[in-house]
This record gives C-alpha cells, structure tokens and sequence, in this order.
C-alpha cells in the first residue's frame, strides 16, 4: 500500500486513539490527528520489527500497532505540555 494510505490508516488510528483517551489535548484536534498519523508509522515500523504486521500490509497486528504508537505519542505530548 502506499504512502497516502497509511495517512489515512493513521488518521483512523489517531481518531481511535482520541477517542481511548479522551480530555484536553493542549494542540486541538488537528495535532491529535498528526500525532496519531505518526504514531500509525511509527507503531507499524517498530510492529514490523517484532513480527506483529509490517508496514506493506493493513492486517489486524498492524492496525493495533499503529492504535498503540498513536496513543504513546498522545501521552507523551500531555506530558511534555504539562511540564
């Protein structure tokens, strides 16, 4: 698949992970949405590291990487902007 389609996995990840993590994100929706986006790259980078999808194909593993990738990076900006 190609490179606009995982943006669009990303944003559906990234919606997901806003919707698990639910509050006030310091940089609106548009920021959650980028911050899931690469939370999907890199949740399916490092899931196709460790065997669990790879980064060519939207299986079931790679969808819960990306949903995981993006809800770190969503904690990780609260906590950096709470600092």
């Amino acid at each position: 698949m190609g490179f606009l389609a995982w943006i669009l996995f990303g944003l559906i990840a990234g919606i997901l992970a806003k919707w698990i993590m639910p509050g006030k994100d310091p940089g609106g929706i548009i920021v959650t949405i980028l911050i899931g986006i690469a939370g999907a790259f890199v949740g399916g980078w490092l899931g196709s590291l460790v065997g669990v999808g790879s980064m060519g194909d939207f299986s079931l593993g790679s969808f819960v990487t990306a949903i995981v990738g993006a809800l770190v990076l969503l904690g990780g900006y609260r906590m950096l902007k709470k600092a």
